[in-house]
């Protein structure tokens, strides 16, 4: 029995320090990326997603927790996760961007020109923006941990 409760207290305790241990993502707004960018210019990582969109919150809920991904986006990129229905005005580079509602819902003048090259806005997106706030990547869809991992260390060694 003593056993038992030593092996229980054991796991318990593993189990506790490895929440402690996780390592957050580090996310950014656009503003604080202009900053960033001044001081440790790396690639920016724009996650576009919506509040509705059941694919989006998989990967958040999934890809974006994922150890691997943390690592490798806060090691070597900027993630700004953005709202393509975001209400606020946001400044980026000089200009600033709106909401322009539609009917029952609406699109933030950002996400449409981030996604300018596309025929429509779709989500979730992700695009991979250079050090000159170019876009260099962008991919419609679902990407998961292993896919988002080989598409970032690929991109660095482009």
């Amino acid at each position: 029995m003593k056993h038992w409760l030593f092996i229980g207290a054991f796991m318990v305790s593993i189990s506790n320090y490895a929440q402690k241990t996780k390592v957050d993502l580090n996310s950014y707004n656009f503003q604080e990326i202009e900053q960033l960018q001044k001081k440790a210019p790396k690639p920016v990582v724009i996650f576009l997603y919506t509040d509705w969109c059941k694919i989006c919150f998989g990967m958040k809920k999934n890809t974006f927790q994922n150890p691997e991904v943390i690592q490798k986006l806060n090691e070597d990129y900027h993630l700004i996760l953005f709202n393509g229905e975001e209400k606020e005005n946001i400044t980026f580079l000089g200009k600033t961007f709106s909401y322009q509602p539609s009917g029952n819902s609406g699109m933030h003048e950002l996400a449409k020109q981030l996604t300018i090259s596309e025929k429509r806005t779709s989500y979730p997106t992700t695009i991979i923006l250079n050090t000159n706030y170019e876009i260099d990547l962008l991919i419609v869809g679902y990407l998961n941990a292993k896919k988002l991992t080989s598409i970032l260390n690929k991109y660095l060694k482009h």
